[in-house]
């Protein structure tokens, strides 16, 4: 049998006639295909393909812009063509901030809201230059047993925000059907015969990993593949479905769209929205808080399974 073809991010983008950064972002949403050979990331012609067909069936017609996935996280988040004020940038992954978008463009349909699918610190840089306006946090300190307030702090230093709680969450180890290396522990990570597939640096759920192997005395060269990243909570979990790894680490509702996974709960976590003080004011700033913390949003994100909605819409102090 034939290999299937395989190209670059860059060769993809010359394809399909968009940026390479926009390929990226298309495969850190989990709408692209791609897997990894050592640090390269290549991407079969049927993959392509497959999404050239998903998008000629796609009824999506919202103007919600995406924005670039950097290659390297010392890079600017700004595009250079696009002005931060013409626009308003969002930094998450959850599909909650989709159904978000959709809600504030019904109210301004003429505001640009673009999704930046970025991690959790990365998120709080940008926010930090003034290179986004609404993100949202995971990030653990094992030091305050506390999510989110500890890094705000100390990422935003002479910045007022406005935290809100928009869900609880499930974070837990992706495995196969049924556990079969009875992975249960993070102790269990280390074991010579667990392959271990991680997330980028940045990521709420590389922070849980990282201060609880340090919480728990861990070095990080004993997990066999800590240094394999992948660039979502849908990679991980896919990469485990596939066998390529025994076991990863994200939240829940990503193993529910995956088959062939169980999921092993581990800690519940805090997803919060956080934006600048002075942003509050704004009326699209005060519609995106009356959508929170409205019964129609809080019903939609519930219907989805995998939240706990109890506290969306408080604040955070």
């Amino acid at each position: 049998m034939l290999e299937s073809t395989s190209y670059t991010p860059e060769e993809v983008a010359q394809k399909l006639k968009i940026s390479k950064y926009t390929v990226y972002e298309l495969i850190k949403r989990g709408d692209l295909a791609a897997y990894r050979v050592g640090r390269k990331v290549r991407v079969e012609d049927k993959d392509i393909e497959a999404y050239i067909q998903k998008s000629k069936g796609s009824s999506m017609t919202t103007d919600v812009f995406t924005y670039p996935v950097l290659e390297h996280p010392s890079e600017s988040v700004r595009s250079p063509d696009i002005s931060i004020s013409d626009m308003v940038v969002i930094c998450g992954q959850d599909i909650i901030l989709d159904i978000l978008t959709r809600h504030l463009l019904k109210q301004y349909p003429n505001i640009k809201f673009l999704r930046s699918c970025i991690g959790s610190i990365d998120g709080l840089l940008a926010l930090y230059r003034g290179e986004a306006n609404i993100v949202t946090v995971h990030l653990w300190d094992s030091d305050a047993d506390d999510y989110n307030l500890p890094y705000i702090r100390r990422l935003m230093p002479g910045h007022q925000t406005i935290v809100m709680n928009l869900v609880y969450r499930q974070e837990g180890f992706y495995v196969s059907r049924g556990n079969p290396k009875d992975i249960t522990s993070w102790k269990d990570l280390t074991r010579p015969d667990v392959r271990f597939t991680n997330r980028e640096r940045g990521s709420g759920a590389r922070v849980l990993l990282d201060e609880k192997l340090r919480f728990e005395s861990i070095p990080h060269h004993l997990i066999n593949g800590y240094y394999d990243e992948e660039m979502s909570h849908m990679a991980v979990a896919s990469k485990v479905a596939r066998g390529e790894a025994d076991v990863g680490l994200g939240i829940e509702k990503a193993a529910m769209q995956v088959s062939g996974l169980d999921f092993i709960p581990l800690q519940t976590e805090r997803y919060d929205l956080v934006i600048r003080q002075e942003d509050l004011n704004k009326p699209h700033f005060q519609a995106l808080l009356a959508i929170i913390r409205s019964e129609a949003y809080r019903k939609e994100v519930k219907g989805l399974g995998g939240y706990d909605v109890s506290r969306m819409g408080e604040m955070m102090e």
